[in-house]
């Protein structure tokens, strides 16, 4: 399993440009510098009012797959 970790900041207005658009990713550099992309839908849960904010675990498994992404804190 892998761990990555990384802060996200994304206002309401440019989230929903981008949860409407299909197949959209958001890039993220984690916290040891590594880039990874996530499609957007990946951040629906964490959607509100204020956008989507905070510190994030992604975590993957041993063939680099999905498994969750996890609000830390805001």
């Amino acid at each position: 399993m892998k761990l990555f970790y990384f802060r996200v900041n994304i206002s309401y207005q440019s989230f929903e440009q981008l949860y409407k658009t299909p197949n959209t990713v958001v890039k993220v550099r984690d916290e040891a510098g590594q880039m990874i992309q996530l499609p957007a839908m990946r951040f629906v849960p964490f959607f509100s009012q204020l956008g989507v904010r905070g510190r994030f675990q992604l975590v993957l498994d041993d063939n680099n797959k999905f498994k969750k992404l996890v609000l830390l804190n805001q």
